[in-house]
């Protein structure tokens, strides 16, 4: 029966959204995969099955027929036909799922560096692997022997056993039963693999590299193809990846089985296999409001936006989906609602994008501070502050009048607003050229600042608080996420920057800015004396000298002196040694 390739979506379900999905259902779906599916293999099938069924199940993704290459053409076709790669270290790599293609995160040279030390149960024991065999008890004897062009290995009493083309899970018993035929009793026997043989396998079609590549056995295709620089990630397919051996195909391998259900059937490799990876099937490219933002391939002519939706794996608050596809030179654009897109079909190229654009119908603040109710709150959207001001419990010592909201927009812009000024800064810098040695070095020296300064400040977070007037409650619309500060009434006065101690001091009605100072140890060298920046409780800042008297709970920050050899660099540092101190109270030094 000609199964419809849902298969395709529950596998890429199953693994990449099994976090929202119930167990019975993930079992369910993946019965259903063992059956038809996409890219699984039957790893109880003997290997004279597996050349005759060849993954069946990748047809799915899969579907193409086979390439007859020969050896000989597999090595005409390399591009570096005399390449010989046994260790090949490559770093892993941060992965970036923007416009990437799914699979390629799997060739980032953790699997070049890792060969096959270990043995699973099923891999065929080969002429050129090395056995260890033990006999203890009656007869004593420990040797380690390669196994010869024939498939024995040679014990003395008992003579030849033939041990190639048995699977390693077999080979204690194989070894046994030839012993016992000459020590009926009271003979102990261990045998076991102890290194498979080296070989060379040719890695050609779509990869990176390319070439011959030396390894061992039991390596896994993963191995050779990391090897090679992995799946070109624009020509090459990661579903039809063929080994072959005298060309002829003994296993068609689909990367998604691996990647989706960790499933990855063994092979025994011998010198002169083929591992050829195919042409790039057809994609589809999903964004937006989406878990999973990544380029897919596929081979199906029935897909659909309802199977790559369960590919994709939506936000909750996804509402739509806009399709883009090219007729000729031509592109087209669509779009849907998610439930009126479910039966539309897919064709090769298209590119996705999932979009959130209802408003939600409540959005969630929270309350910080001097404040006895619940610290979360859901209003309905285009609530504005004084709606929730009479909802508020401030505590007996708040300080309502001087509330502050935070909000992630505002600290974001405030960012790109710092962001903007440094690189305009750094520009500058560079952008006058030098007439003499002596200018030279003076600007040598401003750049070598700038630039330092320039790193500190990159690091700097916003905190994004918004200054609340009192008579402005009724003009701010509040948004998801905002956090609303009340403060609570202090008598501590806080001294940051440029002082000899700073810290916190008492709050007393008689002192000015410079007593406060003076009770800090004063101003440093480096502190600009002229213009003292004061922060109140509500955020609103202004520039004062030592002469003003301040309020309780507001925040002293005397800023470093900014001089330079130049004047507009001058301005530019001191522009945005403020911006700092207002977007995060941070007083950065020069």
């Amino acid at each position: 029966m000609n199964m419809k390739p849902r298969a395709i979506v529950t596998m890429i379900s199953l693994a990449m959204a099994a976090m929202s999905m119930p167990v019975m259902a993930a079992t369910s779906y993946a019965d259903q995969i063992s059956g038809s599916g996409f890219g699984t293999s039957n790893n109880n099938m003997s290997q004279d099955q597996n050349r005759n069924n060849i993954n069946v199940s990748t047809q799915a993704f899969a579907g193409g027929v086979p390439g007859q290459a020969t050896t000989q053409e597999a090595v005409n076709a390399a591009s570096l036909p005399s390449q010989s790669v046994i260790n090949t270290t490559r770093p892993y790599q941060d992965i970036n799922t923007q416009d990437m293609m799914f699979g390629e995160q799997l060739f980032r040279g953790a699997f070049s560096t890792t060969s096959g030390s270990t043995f699973n149960d099923s891999y065929v024991i080969n002429p050129g692997d090395n056995v260890q065999v033990r006999m203890w008890g009656a007869y004593q004897y420990a040797a380690t022997m390669t196994v010869d062009p024939q498939g024995n290995i040679f014990l003395p009493n008992v003579g030849p056993v033939r041990i190639s083309g048995v699977q390693n899970g077999s080979l204690q018993n194989v070894v046994k039963n030839a012993v016992s035929r000459v020590y009926r009793s009271n003979v102990g026997v261990y045998a076991s693999l102890e290194q498979a043989q080296p070989v060379k396998v040719f890695v050609t079609g779509f990869v990176k590299q390319p070439g011959y590549y030396g390894g061992l056995a039991a390596d896994s295709v993963l191995s050779y193809l990391d090897r090679a620089g992995g799946v070109d990630p624009t020509r090459g397919s990661y579903i039809d990846i063929q080994i072959k051996r005298n060309g002829q195909m003994l296993q068609q391998v689909n990367l998604y089985d691996f990647l989706l259900a960790g499933k990855l059937q063994a092979f025994s490799f011998r010198d002169g296999d083929v591992i050829t990876v195919a042409p790039q099937k057809k994609t589809f490219a999903v964004s937006g409001q989406v878990q999973n933002e990544y380029t897919f391939e596929f081979d199906v002519n029935d897909l659909t936006i309802g199977d790559v939706l369960q590919v994709a794996n939506p936000a909750a608050n996804a509402t739509n989906v806009s399709i883009t596809r090219s007729a000729g030179r031509a592109q087209t654009a669509e779009y849907y609602s998610l439930a009126d897109a479910q039966n539309v079909p897919v064709y090769n190229g298209d590119q996705m994008v999932v979009t959130s654009d209802r408003y939600a119908g409540t959005i969630a603040v929270q309350v910080q501070g001097a404040h006895t109710g619940n610290g979360a709150m859901v209003v309905p959207y285009g609530a504005r502050l004084k709606d929730i001001i009479p909802q508020l419990q401030p505590s007996p010592l708040a300080k309502l009048t001087q509330l502050t909201i935070y909000r992630q927009s505002v600290a974001e812009q405030q960012k790109r607003m710092i962001n903007e000024s440094l690189d305009r800064l750094e520009e500058l810098t560079l952008a006058t050229q030098s007439t003499t040695r002596e200018e030279a070095a003076l600007r040598q020296d401003d750049a070598n600042l700038v630039k330092q300064f320039v790193a500190k400040a990159r690091n700097v977070e916003t905190d994004g608080r918004i200054v609340v007037v009192p008579n402005s409650w009724q003009d701010i619309i509040l948004q998801q996420g905002d956090i609303i500060e009340i403060p609570a009434q202090t008598s501590i006065i806080t001294v940051n920057g440029q002082v000899r101690a700073q810290g916190a001091l008492t709050f007393n009605p008689d002192y000015t800015v410079g007593d406060y100072i003076a009770n800090s140890g004063g101003f440093s060298d480096n502190a600009d004396t002229k213009e003292i920046l004061i922060i109140h409780q509500n955020g609103a800042s202004e520039v004062v000298n030592t002469a003003y008297r301040i309020q309780q709970g507001d925040e002293i920050m005397v800023l470093p002196k900014v001089k330079t050899k130049r004047v507009e660099i001058t301005r530019g540092l001191s522009q945005i040694v403020y911006q700092l101190a207002i977007a995060a109270k941070v007083v950065l030094d020069l």
